[in-house]
């Protein structure tokens, strides 16, 4: 065949596209199981960051099963569904089934003695998803710690609900009022209350309004979610609105 040809060129770029997908989707399928792998242990790791244990990604394993006492799956009033593998449940799935039919897992955390709940937070920020962590102490009220993750908000603007100092904004904060009421906890634009870790209120990241929107949302829709198996399950009063 002649190879100044438009056949020629024709069959040479047909034959080079499909080696260099099937190269590709050779090389995607053996990656499969090495990424499947490191999405696992950074689960793990931001689970276990809620309550203080900070660990490499590749070395969260062995810590969040010492940590980590319970992986329980609740259906919506609060009863555990024994058939279901917490850990396994994809929230990003699980939200687009109706609330009856959703699967919400919760984290048991022993750390010298002391108990945390730990329940996975996702929401929607400005441009697309965004995720976390949260835990809450014994007294199912009090925020230990949490973590946020996102897809793509701004950098400097909504990425930066992923720093340090914005998720140590929550350390201790409570998520029911002093009438025992869940309300959650807000990120308010042009907060006032300095250390006030009781009035359900966090300060801003400046020019992040609706990003910080999407944590106040998602912190109190999937926290309502829990709020039957708390008053079912622990010795704590929890009282919804």
């Amino acid at each position: 065949m002649d190879r100044n040809s438009n056949a020629y060129t024709f069959i040479f770029a047909v034959i080079l596209v499909a080696v260099v997908a099937s190269a590709l989707a050779f090389a995607a399928t053996q990656l499969q199981p090495a990424q499947a792998e490191n999405v696992k242990n950074e689960k793990m790791q931001n689970i276990l960051g809620t309550v203080g244990i900070e660990v490499s990604r590749d070395s969260a394993a062995v810590p969040f099963d010492k940590y980590i006492v319970e992986r329980i799956a609740l259906d919506s009033k609060g009863q555990e569904k024994t058939e279901v593998n917490a850990f396994e449940v994809d929230l990003k799935k699980e939200l687009k089934k109706d609330v009856e039919e959703q699967s919400f897992p919760l984290y048991v955390a022993n750390v010298e003695g002391a108990k945390y709940y730990i329940v996975p937070l996702r929401g929607k920020g400005l441009w697309d998803a965004i995720w976390g962590y949260i835990a809450l102490k014994d007294d199912v009220n009090t925020i230990k710690g949490a973590v946020f993750d996102h897809k793509g908000e701004t950098p400097g603007l909504g990425g930066e609900i992923t720093q340090v100092w914005f998720k140590k904004r929550f350390d201790d904060e409570k998520v029911f009022d002093e009438s025992g009421n869940f309300v959650g906890v807000s990120v308010a634009k042009g907060y006032q209350g300095g250390d006030n870790k009781d009035d359900n209120a966090v300060d801003a990241i400046s020019g992040a309004t609706i990003t910080g929107d999407g944590v106040t949302d998602m912190i109190s829709e999937r926290l309502e979610r829990y709020l039957p198996y708390f008053k079912n399950k622990t010795n704590v009063k929890v009282a919804a609105n």
